[in-house]
């Protein structure tokens, strides 16, 4: 019985580590906007250059998500900080807050993206 235990024990904290795997948490508009206001948070727009250009969140850095060294340049963040993950609409942003988050990153990500954002008039830079 103290060996089946022990299993089932095991299994419980492998269970737990697949259950968090590729996690992150997605965001309204006012709540990324706050959380984005704390100093331990990297923000990432994950569009392509030209999009970026056209008006990004106030501090983000550009890596595209499309491009074929999108897992080297994100491999390049702080581990020890938040990053909050944002593209145009929320779609690409949520697979790349996916693969972050499978990278070990804690990852927040803006559900409406920049259209989501600029909609409710927070403001943007060029």
């Amino acid at each position: 019985m103290n060996r089946l235990k022990r299993i089932l024990v095991a299994l419980g904290f492998c269970t737990a580590a697949v259950a968090t795997a590729g996690e992150f948490t997605s965001l309204s508009v006012t709540e990324f906007a706050t959380a984005i206001k704390n100093d331990s948070v990297v923000v990432v727009d994950v569009r392509t250059p030209s999009e970026y250009k056209s008006g990004y969140i106030k501090g983000a850095q550009n890596i595209d998500m499309k491009s074929a060294d999108f897992q080297t340049e994100a491999a390049k963040l702080d581990k020890k900080k938040k990053i909050a993950v944002y593209c145009r609409s929320g779609k690409r942003s949520k697979v790349a807050a996916n693969a972050m988050a499978d990278m070990g990153y804690q990852v927040i990500e803006l559900n409406s993206g920049i259209l989501g954002w600029q909609n409710a008039s927070m403001p943007v830079e060029k």
